[in-house]
């Protein structure tokens, strides 16, 4: 057997006054029963006040038109006025049940209401915490990723098996021959690769930022990018919650060509004060901070100026839109590269 859970503000019936009745629509009050016991003990003192009349007096009284309309008023208005009287107070009685009711009512619609917010609020605070907590294991895996692909591979060292002729021997001259060339990355591949992996399930996501770390420029650029938003997210500042105001391809050209200052202020897109205020406050206290700024926004001058020269509008708007880009747009104001 199941325990009931206590009803809500909502459920709870509204509840009375504590000594007063609940007026229903036929049922006699105690005032009209006071009316009716005084009007019946009116018309009985008048009723007596006429069966004692004498018979001269109230001949002279059938005589007379003015005074019989005299006496008419004198007898039905005090129970005219008794009535009304009664039907003030019930009146008044039934408003102050009525107040008393709908106050009732108020009162249950605003616990109703804070309940409301205050189970809001929780859900909200869950679902924000198991997001923090998504971004975090994917930051985690991700800067798994990108440590173990950027791992240099340690050649084994060749040795020279000991030879019994102690006489020296010329050794043959290697061949080092040119790098093999790997392959352009391609713009989407560059463009995925910068907004990096949505979380740790996100194998297309990883299988690109893979291909992306076999080319110098990008693995910098990721690198940069990965160290940055892991500082920045220690501060709470997470990319994808803040809001971009988008610019012009043309704006991104320009800076592209070495255009800075306040002709291409429109690409500090971010103007979200806190994000800006913490960025800005960590600049200042924090040298590793600062030092990884300088040295991201130098990597994504360098690196998107090669991307620039061949990429379309389009594809200029999509990588404007990535975590990198985000993260160059908020870094970029604070440093005073839009000044």
């Amino acid at each position: 057997m199941t325990a009931k859970s206590p009803p809500t503000a909502a459920e709870r019936p509204v509840q009375a006054l504590p000594g007063r009745a609940q007026s229903g629509g036929g049922s006699t009050s105690l005032v009209e029963i006071v009316a009716l016991v005084l009007s019946l003990a009116w018309l009985g003192l008048v009723g007596w006040f006429f069966l004692t009349m004498d018979g001269e007096q109230a001949r002279l009284s059938r005589n007379d038109p003015l005074g019989f309309m005299m006496t008419i008023l004198g007898v039905f208005l005090p129970v005219a006025l008794i009535w009304v009287a009664a039907s003030a107070a019930r009146t008044a009685r039934t408003m102050r049940e009525e107040s008393a009711r709908l106050q009732a009512a108020i009162d249950a619609m605003r616990l109703s209401y804070i309940e409301q917010q205050q189970a809001g609020t929780a859900s909200l605070r869950q679902v924000v915490e198991e997001r923090i907590e998504q971004v975090h294991r994917a930051q985690a895996v991700l800067g798994a990723e990108v440590a173990a692909l950027n791992k240099p591979t340690i050649e084994p060292v060749l040795r020279t098996p000991p030879r019994a002729n102690p006489t020296p021997e010329r050794q043959p001259t290697l061949q080092l021959g040119p790098e093999p060339e790997i392959a352009p990355l391609a713009a989407e591949d560059f463009i995925r690769a910068l907004n990096f992996p949505e979380n740790e399930r996100d194998n297309e996501g990883f299988r690109v930022l893979r291909a992306a770390l076999k080319h110098r420029p990008t693995s910098q650029l990721v690198s940069a990018s990965q160290d940055l938003l892991t500082l920045m997210a220690q501060d709470g500042i997470y990319m994808d919650d803040l809001t971009v105001h988008r610019a012009d391809p043309v704006l991104w050209r320009a800076f592209a060509a070495g255009t800075h200052g306040a002709e291409v202020a429109a690409l500090g897109g971010i103007r979200d004060r806190s994000s800006l205020a913490l960025t800005a406050g960590r600049m200042k206290d924090d040298s590793v901070f600062r030092d990884a700024v300088h040295h991201f926004l130098r990597t994504f001058d360098r690196v998107f100026a090669d991307f620039a020269e061949t990429a379309t509008d389009t594809e200029i708007m999509q990588f404007a839109n990535t975590r990198t880009a985000r993260a160059f747009m908020l870094s970029a104001r604070v440093a005073g590269t839009f000044d």
